[in-house]
């Protein structure tokens, strides 16, 4: 480029453009940025404490009728079939149960598994795809009307057998 001199348009000169450039160049990169968010909204903030809170007793409540009925469960993943085996021991023999294998930070990676009775204390479901890695474990039932909860976190591996209701209830320990 020439050496400009005074006398010549300011669109000759090099530092007006080196401005304009690094103001386009943050614009579109804060254009961008208000984009993304838009598109992809934190999902893992709750806006309603209230009800949360409100969720989180009633699930106490679950969980202490599961431990009032002494429940314990063992659950199995077939690597090769897919099949969720689960044996149930304790005072409650619903004909179905409903597993949840819940991801921390990804709902998409959520999977719902019916479970149904086969015989006394085993129930079987199927399971679509493979899950590994680090889940919250649920377990659903009812008795007498009153639906009852088996929750952990667990490390799931397919071979592997995960017992639930065998650690101390947390937030209850006053009860």
């Amino acid at each position: 480029m020439p050496a400009a001199t005074a006398a010549s348009p300011w669109y000759k000169h090099l530092w007006p453009w080196i401005i304009i450039g690094i103001l386009a160049t943050s614009v579109c990169l804060s254009l961008t940025m208000v984009s993304i968010a838009v598109r992809n909204p934190d999902n893992l903030v709750n806006d309603n404490y209230y009800e949360a809170g409100k969720g989180i007793n009633r699930s106490l409540d679950r969980e202490l009728l599961a431990q009032t009925l002494n429940l314990k469960a063992s659950v199995h993943l077939d690597e090769l079939t897919g099949e969720v085996e689960v044996r149930l021991t304790g005072n409650s023999d619903p004909q179905t149960l409903e597993l949840n294998l819940i991801s921390p930070t990804q709902p998409d990676k959520d999977r719902k598994v019916p479970l149904t009775r086969t015989e006394q204390g085993r129930y079987v479901g199927q399971l679509d795809d493979k899950v590994q890695g680090r889940r919250f474990v649920e377990l659903l039932g009812s008795q007498d009307e009153h639906v009852w909860r088996l929750f952990e976190e667990e490390k799931v591996e397919h071979g592997v057998t995960l017992q639930l209701g065998d650690e101390a209830l947390q937030g209850a320990e006053h009860q």
